[in-house]
């Protein structure tokens, strides 16, 4: 799990550029990293995954600009949940772990491309779905359960988005959002897709409300990148859905 933690910062260096660039419809493999202040190219000493920013003291080496935290975060994060995909899946044969490894990947660049830009590119989306398709014709006993939780999940945000265009004349989400949640579903499968929609709206709710109550957002006017809580959500089923859908079952009394 060290060795992976160590791999997951170096992975995560790597997501920060997609993070980045693909919303500015950047190349993502040519062109070198450089300080968006002072554009200086940076060497591959000032890239070290953490261990640059903590030495730098968070500072471009060249002009001393500060540098976004966004980046330590992002690696850190993705070292620790990709360990966290060995942890729980270890006793999965290599295929298995490879695709939740890969598919974890890409909750990371949605939750920080959304958080940050507010988009969820079709240019990371659509791959995963092919990508989870691929893999589900491998897994037939899987297909059938997580093909129609992914068509049931796109359609109850369709009738959602539709709902509240009808009442308020204003859009409730993004077609990014509609298109994240057939991807979850399909990932996911049921139950998992019941607990991390639950999961998503839960947590965006009490975001929201607390954001309202400290006057930092509108109800009227602003929006939350609900796609960050939405991979939220798929993160937490992903490792603990199985046992959380039991536990809401034994409450309820079912």
């Amino acid at each position: 799990m060290v060795i992976l933690f160590i791999l997951g910062l170096f992975i995560g260096s790597f997501l920060g550029v997609l993070v980045d660039r693909i919303p500015r419809k950047e190349n993502v493999i040519k062109g070198h990293s450089h300080c968006e202040n002072c554009k200086k190219e940076l060497s591959w000493y000032d890239l070290l995954p953490v261990f640059s920013y903590v030495f730098l003291k968070g500072k471009c080496r060249y002009c001393k600009t500060k540098l976004p935290l966004f980046y330590p975060v992002i690696e850190i994060t993705t070292g620790i949940l990709l360990s966290l995909v060995y942890f729980f899946f270890y006793t999965q044969n290599a295929i298995v772990l490879s695709y939740y490894l890969i598919i974890v990947s890409v909750f990371i660049v949605i939750f920080f491309t959304d958080l940050k830009y507010g988009i969820i590119p079709n240019k990371v989306i659509f791959p995963a779905i092919i990508v989870s398709f691929v893999f589900l014709f491998f897994q037939r006993s899987l297909l059938l359960n997580h093909v129609l939780s992914g068509l049931l999940s796109f359609a109850f945000f369709i009738v959602i988005s539709y709902s509240f265009f009808m009442i308020t004349k204003r859009e409730s989400m993004g077609g990014g959002d509609i298109k994240l949640s057939f991807f979850l579903g399909l990932f996911l499968g049921f139950p998992n897709i019941i607990v991390s929609l639950y999961l998503a709206f839960l947590t965006g709710a009490l975001v929201s409300i607390i954001l309202i109550l400290w006057k930092k957002k509108s109800f009227q006017k602003d929006t939350l990148p609900f796609g960050s809580f939405m991979a939220l959500g798929a993160l937490v089923s992903l490792f603990l859905g199985n046992l959380l859908f039991l536990r809401a079952l034994i409450l309820l009394g079912l």
